[in-house]
Parts: C-alpha cells; structure tokens; sequence
C-alpha cells in the first residue's frame, strides 16, 4: 500500500497531556529563516496550547541547522529542562553536501539525546526543494513545528512515566 500523504498536524492518534509544568528548550536554526521561523511559531503555539508557561520556554537561534547539534548540548548543559526541539530546515542542493549535514544533524541530536538522558527532538525539515519545505512548515502538510512539540510533551511524559 503506497504511503498516504496527508496533513500530520491534523493527526490525533494518542492524546496529549497536559504539559504545565515543562520546561522545554526550542533552538532555531537562522538558514531558510522563513520555513524556520514559520516552524517556531507552530511548536510555541502547540506548546502554550497544552499548558506550557511562555516563561518556561527558552528559544535560542543558531546559524545553521548543522549547529544545532551544538547548541543542542550547550542548553543541556546550561539549563534545567525536560526537552530541548530542534528546528531546522536543509534543502537538496546540486552537491553531495545535503546527505552530509541532514546524517550528521540527525546523528548529533540523537547523542546529544543519549548523553543528556533527555528527549531531544528532531524537527529538521530534508526536503528536495523550497516548495516541499513551505508545505511543512505552515502550508499543505501541516506544520513540523507542531508535531516536534507534540512529541517533545509525549516524550516528557514518557520519562516522567517511567522515571516515577
């Protein structure tokens, strides 16, 4: 069966809880600044809709998305917090240097992840051209930034869960 492309924002498979007492680190890569500030301001409307406290959210912008893996571990390690979401966005160019940067984001915030024991969400758009990443980011397929802050609350959960 071929994959239905539809809009995830608009998916609600699982409920999701109340996220009042979060604290949650959102960077923001400054490359392709109109998808990725589109993509902010749906992970911080998603996260003030379930309860976060706009004080208890911490953005930070970092030039490019292949800095976010830095930035990533310079807020774990600065900061009390239960998630930090990443949000970039790396389009395909003519050159190889796509697959570099979209491998090494990916692997960096996963370790940054298992090294700080905290959900670090990858809300990295990949796309193949500019228009792919506007339907991400507000137009056709929903909003990333949306889905990263849901997952980012779920995650929470999770840990508070198991950590309990």
């Amino acid at each position: 069966m071929p994959f239905k492309k539809t809009n995830l924002s608009e998916e609600k498979t699982f409920s999701v809880k109340d996220a009042a007492h979060m604290r949650i680190g959102v960077l923001v890569s400054e490359w392709n600044e109109e998808v990725t500030s589109a993509l902010l301001t749906g992970a911080l409307s998603t996260l003030e809709k379930h309860g976060v406290k706009k004080s208890e959210i911490f953005v930070q912008y970092v030039p490019g998305s292949f800095e976010l893996t830095v930035g990533a571990s310079l807020m774990a390690d600065a900061m009390e917090l239960d998630a930090i979401i990443c949000l970039g966005c790396i389009i395909q160019g003519e050159t190889r240097h796509f697959e570099f940067i979209a491998q090494a984001v990916a692997n960096g915030i996963t370790q940054v992840g298992i090294q700080y024991n905290m959900p670090v969400i990858f809300g990295v758009l990949t796309t193949d051209n500019y228009q792919q990443a506007l339907d991400r980011c507000g137009g056709k397929h929903g909003n990333k930034g949306d889905e990263a802050a849901v997952t980012a609350i779920k995650m929470v959960d999770l840990r508070w869960n198991i950590t309990a």
